[in-house]
């Protein structure tokens, strides 16, 4: 029931360990990835990443031809701010997210209207799979698409490094379990859209090979 999907923004972490950078500090502003999902009857954005509402209207145009209003649903993986900092700009469209991250958002009083909790599945298309390590409530996405098992997974992967070594990044609140929730996506994700970087083939079988 997923017909699309799309990457609104390409995300950048802060450091990055695999290209020499300590993780002591950062070295360039942190943008996460955005994603858009187009069923038969819904768009859904999946962590809007731009707090400015000119750039977040002009790269969901750009990467999708919808304008802000055309979402009806937004998606947020975790509490973190990089992670809802375009919310706003979505005002009509029904902002939805795990029940406690959702309680710990709208605990911010950031907000002009509540983030709304959902379990199970949205539009009985698509899986929200609990992934924690990054955070012990962190949720990710899992649809069917043109054959393909799709994970937006959110900072649960960070990129396609930190898949790779089955790696938390350094401010997830627990790495082993950071590791373990890579180890279990790897047994269905056929396709990973990480937290902060671009879209990537799992390869499972590749990576088993390797380990």
């Amino acid at each position: 029931m997923v017909k699309h999907w799309d990457v609104v923004t390409i995300g950048n972490v802060s450091r990055n360990r695999y290209w020499g950078e300590s993780e002591e500090r950062a070295v360039r502003p942190v943008i996460c990835t955005c994603t858009a999902i187009f069923g038969d009857d819904f768009v859904l954005v999946v962590d809007p990443s731009l707090e400015d509402r000119d750039r977040m209207a002009f790269e969901l145009d750009r990467r999708t031809g919808l304008k802000l209003d055309d979402v009806g649903l937004v998606f947020l993986t975790h509490a973190h701010g990089d992670h809802w900092v375009g919310l706003p700009h979505f005002g009509p469209a029904e902002w939805l997210a795990a029940p406690s991250v959702a309680q710990g958002i709208n605990g911010t009083g950031k907000l002009a209207k509540q983030v709304e909790p959902v379990e199970g599945r949205i539009r009985d298309s698509i899986d929200v799979v609990h992934t924690p390590g990054h955070t012990l409530d962190h949720h990710s996405l899992r649809f069917d698409c043109d054959g393909y098992s799709i994970v937006v997974a959110g900072d649960a992967v960070m990129n396609r490094d930190f898949w790779r070594e089955r790696r938390g990044f350094f401010n997830s609140v627990d790495k082993e379990l950071a590791g373990k929730t890579i180890e279990r996506l790897w047994a269905f994700a056929d396709i990973v859209v990480p937290g902060h970087d671009n879209y990537f083939l799992a390869q499972r079988r590749e990576l088993g090979e390797q380990r």
